[in-house]
């Protein structure tokens, strides 16, 4: 049978778009005729995010919701346009993971508009209305974080911070509880202060370039484990012994990192547990139950004394 160059190139292009439509977002359906669900990750570059969204599926699962979860890959344009799709949708509730508070707020608004429920999950959303928000206490977490830090350090030093990305509130609450709880000691002063937007091998990059800057540096806090892990990489044989490190968030690689004597301690949450509330939230407000304005989600300091209990 002769085949045309023409459909050679249609059968090409409908499978480039399948591919296309298969990594932009994944699908955990319900039953048949089930109520619609989005939920609009950051990233799942990031293993802390694919436990919020692996918490979100097996909730949606249970719940017999039909859940579609998007990637924003870290892109703010990216992310509104997932969301101004999601408004003209079928979409019951949005779940939204903001790249950042302060850019999805419009994008928000308009959902806000179209009477969609929106719940955010980890970060909120400046300027826009939340039927709920679940996350972490990010704030008390920040305050511990010193504190682990400072003992390790016995009180005393010179620290850098890595922070996260800028204009979530996730990074910014951890900041501000870390500064708030360094003022118990003064025998520690913080020499430098730069983003590695969350990520590892930012980290490794900022992390070395600050260090061949502050070479007396004894103590490296970073707003999450990813980034903790990049600062570890640049100070090689150092980290844990010379300088001390501290992380946020408690995932497996980092955990795996105390047991090793590489980070002094991670404040660890509970990712898995944040994206399973998030779901039953807007199960919730489907059906027009009463919904908590702030969910709560305790935090918890992992160090080498406790990390078997955390490290499965």
């Amino acid at each position: 049978m002769k085949i045309s160059l023409r459909h050679v190139a249609t059968v090409a292009a409908t499978a480039a778009i399948i591919l296309t439509g298969t990594t932009a977002c994944n699908r955990t359906s319900g039953a048949s005729g089930s109520d619609k669900v989005v939920l609009a990750l950051s990233t799942l570059n990031n293993p802390f995010f694919v436990e919020v969204r692996d918490g979100a599926q097996a909730a949606a699962k249970a719940a017999g919701i039909d859940l579609e979860v998007v990637d924003a890959q870290n892109d703010s344009a990216t992310q509104a346009n997932q969301l101004a799709t999601a408004a003209t949708s079928s979409a019951k509730v949005v779940i939204v993971n903001p790249v950042d508070s302060d850019a999805s707020g419009a994008a928000v608004k308009a959902l806000n508009a179209a009477s969609i429920p929106v719940i955010g999950v980890d970060r909120t959303v400046n300027g826009a209305e939340l039927k709920s928000f679940v996350a972490s206490d990010n704030v008390a977490g920040g305050k511990q974080a010193a504190m682990e830090l400072a003992k390790s350090m016995n009180e005393k030093g010179s620290i850098i911070v890595l922070q996260g990305v800028a204009g979530t509130s996730a990074s910014r609450d951890r900041g501000a509880g870390f500064t708030e709880g360094l003022k118990a000691f003064p025998g520690i002063k913080v020499v430098a202060k730069q983003t590695a937007n969350f990520d590892r091998a930012t980290a490794l990059d900022v992390a070395t370039n600050l260090l061949q800057a502050h070479p007396e540096v004894t103590g490296v806090f970073a707003e999450n484990d990813e980034m903790a892990l990049g600062a570890i990489q640049a100070l090689g044989a150092k980290a844990g012994t010379s300088v001390k490190v501290v992380g946020f968030d408690g995932t497996t690689d980092g955990l795996t990192a105390i047991k090793e004597g590489k980070l002094v301690a991670t404040i660890a949450q509970q990712p898995a547990k944040l994206g399973q509330l998030a779901v039953e939230l807007a199960a919730k407000a489907i059906k027009g139950e009463k919904v908590e304005a702030t969910v709560p989600v305790e935090v918890v300091s992992v160090t080498k004394t406790n990390v078997g209990d955390y490290l499965k």
